[in-house]
């Protein structure tokens, strides 16, 4: 059997710090507690968790507050919280959907004592100031108990490090029954097993189905110490000293004796297909017991991957950026075990020789985050491409949403199109161009939840007596087949882009010039009423998803200057959106996703993100710099409720990583990053050619943030945007930067963004 290079070893660690330790550690700057659970007053932090996970893995080790977690606390911990459920496997870092949450374990001290139906009776208090988290690393006082736990993680496998106080019993509860609410995706443990193969080791499964359907987890954990007795409970059923315990409300309490020895140390492997691979997966990633070496090996890794952008700033921008960039990395997931079997969109289990990947939260990460996979994991996002193909292959479309291997249909559009589009056109290598655009043909004409085709060719848009979300759909729509076009013009497929090229203008079939606004129209092509710009839809039944009017009105990405036609020019675009950015009036009802405000516009949702970049395509580019700077500095902090929204897999992230150093993909498919307003010194990126992209801004401040002049490698530069290929090249893109205006720079016909 052929297995992947594992870098989970001591000799590693050393070579990977040797360079570390004389340069300052990005690790030193993540603080994986921002985002993780909002202020008095504010909706949304982030929904992000605190615990131990390497880049991209499998394993997201981390405390659950919650007995029952839910959409409120969709990764499973919430700051303002005081009680801590136990330490779970998998999580979501940023979802507005609770889901994963399995095998989850709980150390306590004392007498066992009854548990009530449905409840985790061992839940315990803790304290922020007895909590401590870093890339890879999580550590907190269960108060309770007396008992110190200490998690880390390597990409398929948790390792629990737990001090038991003397003289007290030693217990450790294994939940195989833990989810998000039962009620909720009509979430259901369908079977699940635990088994006992000797007095070191239990291994088992669950197949539970929920928001994701059918989901199949093994896992295989290792003690240090002798179970002593176990407690096995399905249920009603109670079993004592089991050796295999089958039902679907599984949860064991182990025995253990602490007398000599208090440490317990627990390494957890996961698998999506088997016990054997979960066994392999341990062994092959966590072969000795030497927690502080895993510790290490974490921060190594997660130190590389953070080295990509080297930033120059205060030290809260340092924060703000590096955990952004933490957040980005955490997703997609791998799937596929140490020997390449991942499970397949048709329930079998099939191998790989690269990494298979899941967790693609794209109407989401296409917009900011896989544009800046792009630039630095390369290979990676053809990792991820090829993911997306494989599950094409079997599933008949593209993912629209994919979590642990099988599609959930959450949100519209078909947003992995963009994403192919995007690692094609920019040349990543390891990308079959043709299987792609098969790929991405055959995801737009067939009929499925997230494409109807349909009726989209035979009225031009989608009617909302037909579809609901139908304004949100057409203009997303028409941009992913814009992007289907640009493929096709790549691959001289000359009939195939005359079709998706006019698919991608549908757009305009939903304009009602009278009042200046996309509006729905039913399939008799009436406009349908009453309109209000301000009213917000969520998901369904509205004509607007997670958003309003307002906010749509601007997503033409693909065609910005025909949008600016359709409004009467650039004066009446530009007034527009100084309209949007400075009306306040809000209905009584504000979607949950809605939040960060400046006027209409809603940092805290993805459809708002492009928007603040869009003056830069008038020719007023200084209200781009004023805005981009507002957000910059209004929306992120290093608190608890650093994000103005949910991370959603680390977009809002990536949008301030990009922003931040001083551009943005508004077009995350064409190779062209709009400018805004550089908040760092310095920003260095390392590219996989070797050479460094640095972006510099002199005299920049909080009172400096309108750009005065630039230049890109030594020549004076007054375009609006940058080219991928000019980053790809090297050098250095030199702003400076004053307390005002300069209305004279970047504002004529031929500084401004390419379409």
């Amino acid at each position: 059997m052929k297995f992947k290079k594992i870098i989970y070893c001591c000799a590693i660690v050393s070579s990977l710090n040797l360079g570390a330790q004389t340069a300052e550690k990005k690790t030193s700057h993540v603080n994986p507690f921002i985002g993780t659970g909002a202020a008095h007053g504010s909706p949304l932090s982030g929904n992000n968790y605190p615990g131990a996970t390497v880049p991209f893995g499998m394993v997201q080790l981390s405390p659950d507050t919650r007995n029952i977690p839910d959409w409120s606390v969709a990764s499973g911990y919430n700051y303002n919280d005081t009680t801590i459920a136990g330490f779970s496997h998998t999580h979501l870092s940023g979802t507005g959907v609770a889901e994963l949450f399995d095998v989850m374990l709980m150390p306590f001290s004392g007498s066992v004592v009854k548990e009530e139906a449905g409840q985790n009776a061992y839940q315990s208090k803790f304290s922020h100031d007895k909590e401590f988290a870093k890339p890879g690393y999580y550590s907190v006082e269960l108060l309770d108990y007396q008992i110190k736990a200490e998690l880390t993680a390597t990409t398929h496998a948790g390792f629990h490090k737990y001090s038991f106080p003397k003289n007290k019993e030693a217990h450790i509860v294994i939940d195989l029954d833990h989810s998000m609410k039962k009620s909720d995706w009509n979430t259901r443990v369908i079977a699940s097993q635990l088994s006992f193969p000797n007095d070191y080791t239990i291994e088992g499964y669950r197949i539970i189905t929920g928001w994701a359907p059918m989901r199949k987890v093994y896992f295989h954990a290792e003690f240090s110490q002798p179970i002593l007795h176990n407690h096995v409970a399905d249920g009603g059923n109670v079993y004592e000293n089991a050796k295999i315990v089958n039902g679907n409300a599984i949860r064991a309490i182990l025995d253990f004796d602490t007398s000599k020895e208090q440490e317990i140390l627990v390494k957890v492997g996961i698998s999506a297909t088997s016990i054997e691979n979960a066994r392999l997966n341990v062994q092959t990633e966590i072969p000795v017991w030497n927690f502080e070496a895993i510790v290490n090996t974490a921060d190594a890794v997660w130190e590389k991957e953070l080295s990509k952008i080297k930033i120059e700033g205060t030290e809260e921008q340092k924060q703000i950026f590096y955990t952004a960039l933490y957040h980005t990395f955490i997703q997609p997931n791998t799937l596929s075990d140490v020997n390449g079997d991942y499970p397949s969109a048709d329930f079998t289990v099939r191998n790989s020789s690269k990494s298979y990947y899941s967790t693609f939260s794209l109407w989401d990460t296409y917009r900011g985050a896989h544009p800046l996979y792009t630039l630095l994991q390369p290979e990676r996002s053809a990792d991820f491409v090829n993911s997306m193909l494989a599950y094409y292959k079997v599933f008949g479309y593209l993912p629209i949403w994919q979590l642990w291997g099988q599609e959930n249909y959450c949100m519209i559009g078909n947003h992995a199109i963009p994403v192919i589009v995007d690692a094609v056109l920019k040349k990543i290598p390891g990308i079959d161009a043709e299987t792609a655009f098969e790929a991405l043909k055959n995801s737009s004409l067939r009929e499925h939840p997230g494409s109807p085709f349909g009726i989209w060719e035979k009225y031009g848009y989608i009617p909302e007596n037909l579809k609901s979300q139908s304004v949100s759909l057409t203009l997303e729509m028409a941009y992913d087949d814009w992007c289907v076009a640009e493929l096709a013009k790549k691959l001289v497929k000359i009939d195939e882009y005359n079709q998706f090229a006019e698919r991608s203008q549908f757009y305009k079939n939903l304009y009602d010039k009278k009042i200046s606004f996309f509006r729905a129209k039913d399939d008799k092509g009436n406009w349908i009423g009453p309109f209000d710009p301000l009213k917000y839809g969520a998901n369904g039944g509205y004509p607007f998803t997670e958003g309003n009017g307002w906010q749509y009105f601007w997503y033409v990405p693909q065609d910005v200057k025909g949008l600016i036609n359709l409004v009467g020019g650039n004066n009446a675009f530009t007034k527009k959106l100084d309209t949007f950015f400075t009306l306040e009036d809000k209905p009584e009802e504000v979607n949950d996703n809605a939040s960060g405000f400046i006027g209409q516009y809603a940092h805290g949702n993805e459809p708002s993100h492009h928007i603040a970049y869009l003056y830069n395509y008038a020719g007023e580019p200084w209200k781009t710099q004023k805005y981009t700077a507002d957000i910059l500095k209004k929306m992120y902090n290093t608190t608890s409720s650093g994000y103005s929204g949910n991370d959603d897999c680390g977009e809002l992230s990536a949008w301030y990583i990009f922003s931040s150093i001083g551009f943005y993909p508004v077009n995350p498919a064409n190779g062209v990053y709009v400018i805004g307003s550089p908040r760092l010194k310095e920003a260095s990126i390392e590219l996989k050619n070797g050479k460094i992209f640095k972006v510099t801004a002199k005299n920049v401040s909080d009172q400096n943030s309108y750009i005065q002049s630039a230049k890109l490698n030594g020549k004076s530069y007054t375009k609006t945007f940058v080219k991928h290929t000019d980053i790809e090249a090297g050098g250095t893109l030199e702003f400076v930067m004053g307390p005002k205006p300069n209305k004279n720079w970047g504002s004529k016909l031929e500084d401004r963004p390419i379409n």
